[in-house]
């Protein structure tokens, strides 16, 4: 295995915000700076000082915070035709950021030199050594982006590596083969990558790569097989069109599986919390599916796969989860065997003996009722409660709901939103309390009349909140379609889901806010 030290160049600040759901503030990009330099990428690219507000800001309020601004690069272009380094408002545009790191791209493509620019192949060169050489004096540390590498090269290889020779003789730290369009398939990258290794010798290169064609990943990681030694992306993949290389599959494909050195193992456990807080800072779903770091990547369903990694987890994982800091989860479906089952009462805190009749009865209440449309897959908290109910220890007796009932009206004549009004009836070890409880919908007037039935018997219930509330339609009836509802539920130690299924929305709803109260007075209870 190779142990080479492998320098990270985060892009996410700049090329990963190009993409149209990706939106970060000024502050949201400090702060992510200050993350990704914890976890320990080595140079992050801010952003394009003068092409845009945000990023001018960035880079003004970057001067005053209390961040290693050594890892911090300003992006930019070369000199434009016709004028000097001195006269170009966009290079002094990146000097004026004082980082001490600029990337700058360049035109490798014969195409665009000559089609795009209007000049001549010679004179590109020109504006790439002139670039680069004046601002290699002014700091410390050049990097050149090859712009458009890998169609330049197919197009005319001499001339694509004559810009990287240009480069580098000017004094660039490293030149970046950036795969701009995404289509080239990593045999062309593993290929071209040699070429450039064997045109270049021992000075240092990267690779840059856009996934059009789902290639990202593996045209890095090809990359860096093959000579490359500074690797480009974004975290999660953000980025134009189908986005950037994701480093989060990178670094621990470069490292796990081929021994290279990116970061450190204590850092490299703190990979799914990155992700997280990106997606979180960016007000996106996070992608469930996302290899090592999404919440399904170590996920197992089926009963014949769980009672396998009971027995070693190297039957159905690739690596331990904890290494990229995820977690192995045990899902519970119409698919589940006794291993599932087991394995979530003991996850729960529950002794439950794998012989007894229970858990048979277990797995027959749960595929009766997943063939009804439950599911609790996403509904951990209600199905702890399904195993407790059906096992010697049983749920406490909170209280017991006799009736409610909800009213959503809407008054023609007032330009208002409907009212919702929810009445509960409820029964607490033998105290009636009938409340009644306005909301913004029928689902929030009930929550609201449940809790405050119950609150002064179980004051905790303050602390509580929903949160999440999914509905999915699961029946083809139309307004007669049976309804599922999960919610989630979450105080200020921990977060839960519960689900409900019926044919009344209302009704599913209720079930799925039962459970969810339940279970916290239970969680509290068990402390």
């Amino acid at each position: 295995m190779d142990n080479r030290k492998i320098f990270l160049y985060d892009t996410t600040l700049r090329d990963g915000t190009q993409s149209e759901d990706v939106n970060f503030t000024v502050i949201d990009k400090l702060r992510i700076a200050e993350r990704l330099i914890d976890f320990g990428i080595d140079c992050i690219e801010g952003g394009w000082p003068g092409s845009n507000p945000r990023d001018m800001e960035f880079f003004t309020k970057l001067k005053s915070a209390n961040i290693d601004k050594s890892k911090i690069s300003a992006f930019g272009s070369t000199r434009r035709a016709k004028k000097s380094c001195e006269d170009d408002e966009i290079i002094q545009a990146l000097l004026e950021a004082e980082v001490p790191n600029i990337t700058v791209f360049g035109k490798t493509w014969d195409l665009h030199v000559e089609e795009a620019l209007k000049i001549s192949l010679d004179e590109n060169l020109d504006i790439i050594y002139d670039t680069i050489q004046y601002l290699k004096k002014k700091v410390d540390k050049v990097y050149y982006d090859a712009e458009h590498f890998f169609d330049g090269y197919m197009a005319n290889p001499e001339y694509a590596l004559k810009t990287l020779k240009t480069a580098r003789d000017a004094g660039a730290d490293c030149v970046v083969l950036c795969e701009t369009n995404g289509g080239t398939m990593p045999d062309k990258v593993a290929e071209i990558v040699t070429v450039v290794k064997n045109t270049l010798g021992d000075y240092p290169f990267g690779i840059h790569t856009h996934n059009d064609c789902e290639m990202a990943v593996a045209n890095s990681v090809m990359a860096v097989i093959n000579g490359a030694s500074h690797v480009q992306g974004t975290i999660n993949g953000y980025g134009e069109r189908c986005g950037n290389a994701n480093l989060c599959s990178i670094i621990p494909n470069l490292q796990l599986k081929y021994g290279y050195n990116c970061i450190s193992q204590e850092n490299l456990a703190k990979l799914k919390s990155l992700s997280y807080f990106l997606d979180e800072i960016g007000n996106l779903k996070h992608f469930t599916h996302r290899p090592y770091v999404g919440n399904s990547a170590f996920a197992h369903k089926g009963g014949v796969h769980v009672s396998a990694i009971l027995k070693n987890s190297k039957t159905y994982e690739h690596i331990e989860p904890e290494l990229v800091g995820n977690t192995r989860r045990v899902l519970l479906s119409d698919l589940s065997g006794k291993s599932n089952l087991i394995y979530k009462a003991k996850e729960f805190g529950l002794d439950i003996d794998s012989k007894s009749e229970t858990v048979q009865n277990v797995l027959n209440q749960l595929k009766d009722l997943e063939n009804r449309g439950f599911q609790y897959e996403g509904a951990e908290a209600s199905f702890e409660l399904l195993i407790r109910n059906a096992m010697d220890e049983k749920t406490p007796e909170f209280f017991d709901i006799i009736s409610y009932r909800v009213i959503d009206e809407k008054n023609k004549a007032l330009s208002v939103a409907p009212m919702a009004e929810a009445t509960v009836k409820v029964d607490v070890r033998g105290e009636i309390e009938h409340v009644v409880a306005t909301g913004n919908g029928p689902v929030n007037a009930l929550d609201n009349a449940m809790r405050k039935a119950l609150v002064r018997f179980y004051p905790a219930l303050k602390t509580m909140e929903l949160v999440d509330y999914k509905v999915r339609i699961l029946s083809h009836n139309g307004t007669m379609a049976t309804t599922r509802v999960l919610i989630l539920s979450k105080d200020e130690t921990s977060s839960w889901s519960t689900v409900g299924v019926a044919e009344n929305i209302i009704d599913a709803s209720y079930q799925a806010l039962l459970d969810s109260i339940i279970y916290k007075l239970l969680k509290d209870n068990n402390k």
